[in-house]
């Protein structure tokens, strides 16, 4: 939400150039900064201070979106449906009550004349409303210019008496005369049909109406008005807030997940040129392969989450490149249940996970060992797990090791993504190997099918290496 960015100063007319030096109100009243350092950076119409507007490099063009109040303007017709709506339930509220005080009296009138007696006083307050909504509006009232804005509004309200008299005395039921005996307009002679206002009553009126019309009317219209406008200031500032955060989150998220994919192709090549002098065939192999990687990672784009099925696809292909560094010594054993494959995970999840347990597990493991890949649904979790049967954590058994980046910017991810709905576990198993397991809140991706082709080779992996 954005404040309507203006082209000229309020003060002295002058343009404001879009690469200009300019100055601004919270209310968006906008100056040039000869006049801003002339009235000492305080806004002549709010009192608020003037900020020093940024400069733009192109043309300054007016905002479409902006807040609700931006967009009210006295010819707006939702403002006038509202002031009739509610002076036109007020009117009814006071009819039961004009037909009461009557009936109390001794003299009842009928329904009728009690509605068109509430109607005359009440409704005739509905076209000027807008018109001190608007105003108040205009000119807010603060701490800095209570004493100058108050007196302007003091003078609104007489005005607004005034006009209120006005149409109450052209009202059928404006006065009630007492010779003939019944209501009639002060404005208009109904002996002669004529317009002859009865100057005498209307100045009676005048004193009668005036300090209800100021006090009962007009100032709870300019409180509304106030009320509404800093509900609507509050509001428009925690939605900018929040949506800082939410960029905020956002980038933080991408640097984390920036920080993943070089250290996996670091790693991957590191991989590639230890073969690549003794088996280029291989090496050849592993490079397409990583390619195929690339163009998948390339076509997630930006997103940070995606299904474990497609993560687990990531994984395998992770994987056929290490099968072809390690050959035999590395088995891979996939455990996943079907009904977690449409879960959203957060991508790059499960590779570097895999990566440790293949650098720290299989690698030390003369006569290789076996990768565990597991993943099942656990009430609202989602729980996986990545297992090997390595030698296991040097620390002891329940210390987690000195986290690398992959592990690290994962925690950090994780940590962003589901705040203390998360848990990543790093330890050693009784009966040897280390096992790291990640808990998420389950959750299905939208439009996701499930992938038995994915599942379908790496189950046939699996045979293989079995």
């Amino acid at each position: 939400m954005q404040l309507e960015m203006k082209t000229t100063c309020e003060r002295c007319g002058a343009v404001l150039e879009a690469n200009g030096v300019a100055h601004i109100c919270s209310y968006g009243c906008t100056f040039c900064a000869n006049c801003a350092g002339e009235m000492r950076a305080v806004c002549p119409n709010c009192g608020g201070e003037l900020l020093r507007r940024p400069r733009r490099a192109g043309r300054l063009e007016p905002s479409v979106d902006g807040s609700s109040l931006e967009r009210i303007r006295l010819s707006s017709w939702r403002l006038w449906a509202a002031s009739v709506g509610a002076w036109a339930a007020v009117s009814l509220i006071d009819t039961t009550s004009t037909y009461e005080v009557y009936k109390g009296t001794g003299s009842p009138i009928s329904l009728a004349h009690a509605l068109g007696i509430a109607f005359s006083l009440d409704l005739t307050c509905a076209p000027l409303t807008p018109f001190a909504f608007i105003l108040a509006l205009r000119f807010p009232i603060t701490k800095a210019n209570w004493l100058r804005i108050g007196l302007l509004h003091l003078c609104f309200a007489m005005a607004f008496a005034v006009a209120h008299v006005a149409l109450i005395a052209c009202s059928p039921y404006g006065h009630w005369d007492w010779n003939a005996g019944r209501f009639t307009s002060l404005m208009w002679n109904l002996q002669t049909q004529a317009f002859h206002p009865d100057w005498y009553v209307l100045r009676r009126m005048l004193y009668t109406y005036f300090p209800s019309d100021i006090t009962s009317t007009y100032l709870p219209i300019v409180l509304i008005a106030l009320a509404i406008s800093y509900y609507d200031r509050l509001r428009d500032s925690a939605v900018r807030s929040a949506t800082l955060e939410m960029e905020l989150a956002k980038s933080h998220l991408q640097a984390l997940k920036s920080h993943l994919q070089p250290h996996f192709l670091f790693n991957t090549l590191h991989s590639i040129s230890s073969l690549m002098f003794t088996d280029v065939s291989a090496a050849d192999k592993m490079i397409s392969r990583l390619s195929d990687l690339l163009r998948m990672n390339l076509e997630n784009g930006g997103s940070q989450l995606t299904t474990l099925s497609r993560d687990l696809e990531f994984v395998g292909g992770y994987l056929e490149i290490e099968k072809m560094r390690f050959e035999e010594r590395l088995n891979v054993v996939v455990d996943v249940q079907p009904e977690t494959l449409d879960a959203q995970v957060p991508s790059l999840t499960l590779q570097p996970m895999v990566e440790n347990a293949v650098r720290h597990g299989i690698s030390h493991v003369c006569k290789g060992g076996t990768i565990w890949i597991m993943a099942q649904r656990d009430g609202h979790s989602l729980d996986l797990r990545v297992r090997d049967n390595g030698p296991g954590l040097t620390d002891s058994p329940k210390a987690l090791p000195k986290p690398g980046l992959g592990l690290k910017t994962t925690r950090e991810r994780l940590s962003a993504l589901y705040a203390k709905q998360q848990s990543l576990e790093i330890y050693n198993l009784p009966e040897g190997g280390v096992e790291a397991r990640i808990q998420i809140p389950f959750r299905l991706a939208s439009n996701a099918a499930i992938d038995t082709v994915i599942m379908d080779r790496l189950l046939t992996s699996q045979e293989k290496s079995v």
